[in-house]
């Protein structure tokens, strides 16, 4: 067959129309049907209904080349955990088929005035919600703790009433960093620019504060850019437009320091997975790969540039165990090992990986009321772990992980950054 004729075989997928650089066809070819992404899926394991990663990748962009076929709407059901990335032997562009199919439906299909839109909507722009909530924390503690306006979000807007609303902190990371006077470090050599991320902004600034001091003690000058939600919540409900307008606002504050000699580091493996994976696949925005090529996880950063295991063996804390849960986006990072491989150097430090299950919550998946049940069903194996491992306090990089561990277990939970901090600073 000639290469033309293979050309006239098919029709380019135009995934957005006012772009040449997005079409999937390649990718859905190099599927083999081996349905190792189907397996891999946590979502398909207790959701007899959702037909799974293979089904709403390849099979789905094969259907669009052929005929203009809707997407289906079993596409919503898919939690954006990307552990299909991971299990896939042949590298088939899964998430990003997910992701633009996602954004697809709800442009063209979803109805805009739907209970479900709505509530989607509020969920995506979480950092928006934060905002509101960071200027009057108390206020919106005592509200959105209230077990009454739970039910109601629970009745009008599908928000399960099951879970606790995070709290929102009493002062801000970016306040306290205001508030310090910015970098105590001034370095030409060692620089990296801090992208905290919605969580720990406005709910666990602790964690950013001790990035900051970790970091420092290291001899690196820390910046903190102006910046917008990573987009995490917006790919998983489709938003895809919000996520742009906020992507092209973190390009730019973040990759403009780096001919300056900084790296872009996060705390949160869902937002150093927004802008090392999601970004570059889904947008074309200049310096968009600059970005994605500097951006490390904060912990990853550490133990490339600097000798953190020598100084943990170094170090020592009072007697404390942990159960560590990896998060599916730092698996997908090949990060799932890196905490209890260091934190079993650290003198008083017992941690056990409780295994490598989804913790169910899946960002805003867990949070849907008819999602609930199918979350917990998907966490309970993480939970018997937890459960009977050494530790009753729980580890973790992720914050949404961070809720459903504690959720279901009732443990504290830390990041690694804290008892790194703990040992270190």
């Amino acid at each position: 067959m000639t290469p033309d004729a293979q050309t006239d075989d098919f029709e380019a997928v135009e995934v957005f129309p006012d772009s040449t650089d997005m079409d999937l066809r390649p990718g859905a070819d190099n599927c083999y049907k081996c349905t190792a992404c189907d397996v891999s899926c946590p979502v398909a394991e207790v959701d007899d209904e959702f037909p799974g990663p293979k089904f709403q990748g390849p099979e789905q962009w094969r259907l669009k080349r052929k005929e203009d076929e809707a997407v289906d709407d079993s596409i919503m059901s898919c939690s954006n955990c990307m552990r299909c990335d991971d299990a896939c032997p042949s590298g088939v562009p899964l998430s990003q088929m997910h992701n633009t199919a996602r954004g697809e439906y709800v442009d063209e299909q979803m109805d805009k005035l739907s209970r479900e839109y709505i509530r989607n909507r509020i969920l995506a722009n979480y950092g928006t919600l934060a905002q509101l909530g960071g200027m009057f924390p108390r206020l919106a503690n005592a509200v959105m703790g209230n077990s009454v306006v739970q039910q109601i979000n629970e009745k009008l807007l599908g928000i399960t009433a099951e879970r606790d609303f995070p709290e929102f902190a009493t002062q801000t990371f970016r306040e306290w960093w205001n508030e310090r006077g910015g970098p105590q470090v001034r370095s030409e050599e060692k620089r990296v620019a801090y992208f905290h991320g919605c969580y720990s902004n406005y709910n666990t600034p602790e964690v950013g504060k001790a990035m900051v001091r970790v970091f420092e003690s290291f001899g690196y000058e820390v910046v903190v850019p102006k910046q917008r939600c990573s987009g995490t919540p917006m790919f998983a409900n489709g938003m895809l437009d919000d996520a742009k307008r906020a992507a092209g606002i973190n390009v730019e504050n973040f990759a403009g320091l780096i001919p300056e000699g900084y790296d872009i580091i996060a705390s949160c493996t869902s937002c150093s997975m927004s802008l090392r994976q999601e970004y570059p696949e889904l947008f074309d925005i200049d310096g968009i790969e600059d970005l994605s090529a500097h951006t490390y996880e904060a912990l990853e950063y550490l133990r490339i540039h600097e000798d953190l295991e020598g100084a943990v063996r170094e170090a020592s804390v009072d007697d404390q165990a942990f159960a560590y849960h990896a998060p599916c986006h730092g698996r997908n990072q090949g990060l799932d090992r890196q905490a209890v491989e260091l934190f079993r150097q650290l003198d008083g430090v017992e941690i056990e990986d409780v295994g490598d299950s989804c913790s169910g919550i899946s960002g805003t998946y867990g949070w849907k009321e008819e999602k609930y049940d199918k979350s917990m069903q998907i966490g309970a194996d993480m939970f018997d772990h937890m459960e009977h491992a050494q530790g009753s306090v729980g580890m973790t990089e992720c914050p949404t992980c961070s809720m459903q561990m504690e959720h279901g277990t009732g443990y504290d939970i830390k990041h690694p950054l804290q008892l790194l901090e703990e040992a270190l600073v």
